[in-house]
């Protein structure tokens, strides 16, 4: 694929690095900076339809705001699962209510959105569904537990995969709810710390959370279909902006291993090498198969290459520096606050690279059972 940007991509190119070099610093926090991406309409190019105070943009111009705003520096978006995940979702399966009623307040920065799929024993194996949804009249009332919910503690609104036949197995009788997290005693948000000392992801709990019965996205039952279509828009645009994160980190486990005499070591010359061939094929793939559609197995191949090449470059970054790497950026005592330097939390961060979006073992058995035909995985009764 010849992905080379016209006059006009440039042009646009250098209105958005123009954007960015004024207000990447005007956002004091997260929710502001989302308020204030959407307020520019910077919010929502990739969506097919416009009229909810977004911009258009072709491809090619997604491809650039993407990149440029990696490499800008620009704080972390709070908004990119209501963005990337449900809007896209909302567009193709959802009511024109649901549409005009969730999609401007994405588009302006003003909800935020998480995602309620994975559960204890429902991780990567999604159809293990057990969190319940009974129907009361005007609403749908809700109990059950969400794990590993990225940004839960920021997030307005959760959508949530329910069973809502409560009979049924697997991936049958399952329903996609829009859910309120402003429910005091119906909705419980805890934190995970994690090994980084850090807390993006939660455990959701809801005892009894009401959902209106006309937020339920593509039809009662029908949660499976409108879960799997949501995760075909995961992996996109975004990709190539997250192989620019990869690319500056690698400069630097470079730049640390010319520092410490590593360089002179064939073998660690070698690693870093591959790490470089490795990210340039990446993103060759990443273009060839951008805007593609009827690949069953693409998301999966890219899945299990960038997951599991960032995690040897998190071996890397300490292995660059040899023994020096296990000391912590300050002196250690039992009352200082946990911390972690660059390279130690890339090093710790990256092990669950493989794991979160759908372990390697799955996306394995994906590529496996729907690319090559080979026997499907017993998965129990249905």
């Amino acid at each position: 694929m010849d992905f080379g940007f016209s006059q006009e991509d440039e042009t646009f190119r250098a209105e958005v690095r123009d954007w960015l070099a004024a207000h990447a610093g005007a956002g004091t926090d997260r929710r502001t900076w989302e308020r204030t991406l959407g307020k520019a309409g910077w919010i929502g190019l990739g969506w097919p339809e416009q009229g909810y105070g977004n911009r258009a943009a072709t491809l090619t111009q997604q491809v650039a705001w993407a990149e440029e705003y990696a490499r800008s520096g620009a704080p972390p978006r709070s908004g990119h699962i209501g963005e990337n995940l449900l809007a896209p979702t909302l567009l193709v399966h959802g009511t024109d209510e649901q549409k005009a009623r969730f999609l401007p307040p994405v588009a302006a920065g003003e909800e935020l959105w998480c995602q309620g799929y994975s559960e204890p024993g429902a991780g990567s194996d999604l159809a293990g569904v057990r969190t319940a949804a009974v129907r009361e009249g005007p609403h749908y009332r809700i109990t059950g537990q969400k794990i590993w919910t990225s940004l839960a503690h920021e997030a307005d609104w959760c959508f949530v995969l329910a069973r809502t036949d409560p009979g049924s197995r697997r991936h049958h009788g399952l329903s996609f709810l829009l859910v309120p997290m402003d429910q005091p005693g119906r909705v419980e948000v805890r934190p995970i710390r994690q090994m980084t000392g850090t807390s993006e992801f939660n455990e959701v709990f809801f005892d009894g959370a009401h959902a209106r019965a006309e937020h339920v996205v593509g039809a009662e039952g029908r949660g499976w279909q409108v879960a799997m279509s949501l995760l075909g828009f995961e992996r996109g645009v975004s990709t190539l902006a997250q192989q620019i994160g990869f690319a500056e980190e690698l400069a630097k486990v470079v730049a640390t291993a010319a520092e410490t005499g590593g360089l002179d070591d064939p073998v660690l010359r070698e690693r870093l090498v591959r790490q470089w061939a490795e990210l340039r094929t990446m993103r060759w793939n990443a273009l060839r198969t951008l805007g593609g559609s009827g690949d069953p197995g693409a998301p999966s191949v890219a899945k299990l290459l960038w997951a599991t090449w960032h995690q040897r470059l998190g071996e890397l970054a300490v292995g660059v520096r040899g023994a020096t790497a296990a000391a912590g950026p300050t002196a250690w005592s039992p009352a200082a606050p946990y911390e972690l330097d660059a390279a130690q939390h890339l090093f710790l961060f990256s092990r669950a690279d493989t794991i979160y979006g759908g372990s390697d073992q799955v996306q394995r058995t994906i590529i496996a059972e729907r690319v090559l035909g080979l026997p499907r995985e017993p998965k129990g009764a249905v």
